[in-house]
């Protein structure tokens, strides 16, 4: 009676030979790089653009470097995942598009707070500066530590030309317009007796007042409250999410 061949006896040959389990491992990663990155070197945007996107304006952009600063990412995500829970609580799914101006992003690794991704225009500005001063005046039960400095503290954003234009040397789109205005635009949008009609040329939907409550001085909190109003507001989601239904 002729022996059953030992059908493992090639993988058990693999994996008592360091070598050729290295060789034959180094192969299988390969070809699954290659089969992932090549294409990438035939498309000219890895990123689909999406109408309504553009560069923060320089007071946004010093009250994201606030937020970053105090690390509020580290306890509230700017990324709404593609599931129904999240989109019902949160809004549309966050898109790559509201991403490729972030350096560095803020999707965040956990909530012990809410997703701020679409917080922009849901509170107003007095909430969002009593919730930062106090937060527990606000909600009670909130472990959040108070940030009652940046209500006082004068902002200092320093040379926000030389800012823009580092970011545009990463590929941020800022007209040089836009980069030798920025220290002038930064102080317009928390100015609502300036003239702010360049700036809203350059930067639509930027929301131009005093943000603070405290018309007479230019704080941290202006430029915080600042940039969180805007998130989330740049995109006209019902026309994506039309887009996406099925025909």
């Amino acid at each position: 009676m002729a022996e059953t061949p030992d059908k493992g006896f090639t993988h058990r040959t693999i994996e008592r030979n360091v070598t050729l389990l290295a060789v034959l491992s180094f192969v299988a990663v390969a070809i699954g790089g290659i089969v992932e990155i090549a294409p990438l070197f035939w498309i000219d945007e890895t990123i689909e653009k999406v109408e309504g996107m553009r560069p923060y304006t320089p007071l946004e952009q010093a009250g994201r470097n606030i937020y970053i600063r105090e690390g509020c990412y580290t306890c509230h995500s700017q990324m709404i995942r593609p599931f129904r829970d999240e989109d019902e609580r949160y809004g549309h799914y966050s898109l790559a598009a509201e991403s490729m101006y972030d350096h560095p992003f803020q999707w965040g690794s956990k909530r012990t707070g809410p997703d701020l991704a679409r917080v922009g225009n849901r509170y107003s500005d007095e909430w969002h500066v009593q919730h930062l001063r106090n937060p527990r005046s606000v909600t009670p039960e909130l472990i959040m530590p108070g940030y009652e400095f940046l209500y006082s503290r004068k902002l200092d954003a320093g040379d926000m030309v030389a800012h823009l234009t580092a970011l545009s040397r990463v590929g941020v789109p800022y007209t040089d317009e836009a980069i030798a205005a920025a220290n002038e635009d930064l102080k317009t949008q928390a100015d609502p007796n300036a003239d702010a009609s360049a700036l809203l040329a350059r930067y639509p939907k930027a929301q131009v007042r005093d943000f603070d409550g405290q018309p007479d001085k230019l704080t941290e909190m202006d430029a915080l409250v600042a940039y969180m109003q805007m998130l989330g507001t740049l995109v006209d989601f019902e026309a994506v999410a039309a887009q996406e239904e099925p025909r």
